[in-house]
């Protein structure tokens, strides 16, 4: 039996846990701080156990690693160097779907060296997105063409049936984790000229993005997209864009909502306040401010559009007391988000992600190819963001243990061995991709 410590027990684990206790040859354990939500994923499978681990406990963590075959890291990105050295000292695959950071990059040797494959960005984005990026790459190149331009989206969103709040936006992952992509910086780069957002300016860099039989959606640059060029081997591209989408109206008020300081994460004493007075505190306003006039004349709108009344609706404007006594801007919005933009039982969630490239050919034809992933979460199971997050580490896993995947060192599912087989499998549990291709001009 091989042994697969899973750490972390969060909203999109479900599928993951299941997908490797029902693998024949796989003992399951799930290690977490809240050690409740890792029973509940194991659900008494005789090959599955739950244990209480905290991260900051050096010694618990170096023994649960040394005693597993593979790890899979599904704690915030932080903790991943660290699980990483352990896996390296005692030899043990490692799986994350989170973006490489540079001092995981930098283990690349050393993982080398361990024998071990870790192996990251393997969820929907980054992850599925990588696989069918490469899948058509390689499949233009093997037919002597080459990439000109590469344009994606991805977002999770509530399915149209279920889109009943003003943001159009309900959690089906952390929200901290979606609030704290809204303070990244970006780059792409857009027919040859390279463009840079600053954190501040990234929701006003925003363009309407027609999704066929869905309708239009707001889509803008996520993190930097630059990187990338060499990840799929595309030197030739022009445009290399990865972005988020959204629905529409959500880019103005979440420009807002940076603007008005609702992201800081510096931890302040809110005793005895209201939303409404965390609010004033944060625009620096009098007790008895009008807020809507105070929100309307600090962000130069009227006080009847669309952004302040979603703030009002979601309680920011409310003589309600708060929660906390002590935590950051960043926390008290993200538990009222939580709070507020919920999936009522049985509501579907939805998943979009579409590739655009432009493809050149020694002909001179030209190809556009547009490959769209649109999967909805199942009424009373499981979401499409847990699915499509959580099975391809599952299945990654899989392959690394059988010895199908033999790479050694750090890497993202940009290689056939890895990216051919998941796709496969994960067409075969109706996560698909459509493909469009048509003949173009210039």
């Amino acid at each position: 039996m091989k042994k697969v410590l899973i750490l972390g027990a969060g909203l999109v684990a479900k599928p993951l846990v299941r997908y490797l206790l029902d693998q024949p040859d796989f003992e399951v354990e799930v290690a977490s701080r809240t050690v409740s939500k890792a029973i509940k994923l194991i659900d008494n499978h005789p090959n599955g156990t739950a244990k209480e681990l905290n991260l900051k406990n050096e010694e618990g963590l170096r023994d649960e690693v040394a005693n597993a075959d593979l790890v899979i890291s599904m704690v915030p990105y932080a903790f991943h160097p660290k699980v990483a050295k352990y896996c390296i000292d005692f030899q043990k695959h490692m799986v994350t779907t989170s973006y490489v950071s540079e001092i995981m990059q930098n283990l690349d040797a050393e993982a080398k060296k361990a024998g071990i494959i870790i192996l990251n960005e393997i969820g929907l984005d980054p992850g599925i997105d990588h696989m069918e990026a490469m899948r058509i790459i390689h499949e233009v190149k093997e037919k002597g063409g080459e990439i000109t331009s590469f344009t994606s989206y991805c977002g999770g969103l509530p399915a149209p049936e279920a889109n009943t709040n003003p943001f159009g936006y309900k959690f089906s992952w952390s929200p901290i984790g979606v609030l704290l992509a809204g303070k990244n910086s970006a780059q792409y780069q857009e027919d040859g000229q390279k463009v840079s957002i600053p954190s501040e300016n990234l929701f006003e860099d925003f363009k309407i993005i027609p999704i066929e039989g869905l309708g239009d959606f707001e889509g803008y640059p996520n993190r930097n997209s630059l990187p990338y060029i060499d990840l799929y081997n595309i030197g030739s591209t022009r445009t290399m864009f990865r972005g988020t989408l959204r629905n529409l109206g959500w880019c103005q008020t979440m420009k807002k909502i940076v603007d008005l300081r609702l992201l800081d994460e510096e931890e302040k004493d809110w005793t005895g306040m209201t939303y409404a007075g965390f609010l004033r505190n944060l625009l620096d306003e009098a007790a008895d401010t009008d807020l809507r006039k105070s929100l309307a004349s600090r962000m130069d709108i009227e006080e009847n559009v669309g952004v302040i009344q979603n703030l009002e609706w979601l309680g920011l404007l409310d003589e309600k007391p708060l929660p906390v006594e002590k935590g950051s801007a960043l926390d008290i919005l993200g538990a009222l988000m939580l709070e507020k933009l919920q999936y009522e039982t049985g509501e579907r969630d939805m998943i979009i992600l579409e590739h655009t490239f432009v493809a050149s050919y020694p002909d001179g034809k030209k190809e556009k190819i547009t490959s769209t992933l649109v999967d909805y979460g199942i009424p009373g199971g499981d979401s499409s963001m847990a699915r499509t997050v959580g099975l391809p580490p599952a299945i990654g896993t899989k392959l690394i243990l059988e010895g199908k995947i033999q790479e050694l060192g750090v890497h993202i599912p940009v290689i056939p061995e890895i990216y051919v087989p998941i796709l496969e499998e994960l067409k075969g549990m109706g996560i698909a991709f459509t493909e469009k291709k048509e003949w173009i001009e210039g």
